[in-house]
This record gives structure tokens, C-alpha cells and sequence, in this order.
């Protein structure tokens, strides 16, 4: 990937890092463990983003 990057491709990198976060543990708590995991986690070597 590029080194200088298009504003917007930026943004979009910027979203998918902060949304690849784990839940925080008292959301597992508050929930019973109902909900113990963010379903749509991903790795960078597993799945890629498409096209960004």
C-alpha cells in the first residue's frame, strides 16, 4: 500500500482499526455472556477489508 494515502482511504483504514476492537468485559458481565465475543472481529492475515 501506498505511503501517502487518499483522505478518504484514511478514514475508512481508521474506522476498520478502531471497530476491530473486543468488547469490553463488563458489556460480557453485564450480558450473562449472552454476548462473550464481537462476532465480526477480524485479522489482518485472515480476511481482508476488499476494497478500500
Amino acid at each position: 500500500m501506498a505511503r501517502n494515502k487518499h483522505v478518504a482511504r484514511k478514514l475508512r483504514l481508521a474506522r476498520a482499526l478502531k471497530s476491530n476492537s473486543s468488547i469490553p468485559v463488563w458489556v460480557v458481565i453485564k450480558t450473562l455472556r449472552k454476548v462473550p465475543y464481537r462476532p465480526r472481529m477480524r485479522n489482518w492475515r485472515r480476511s481482508k477489508l476488499g476494497n478500500i
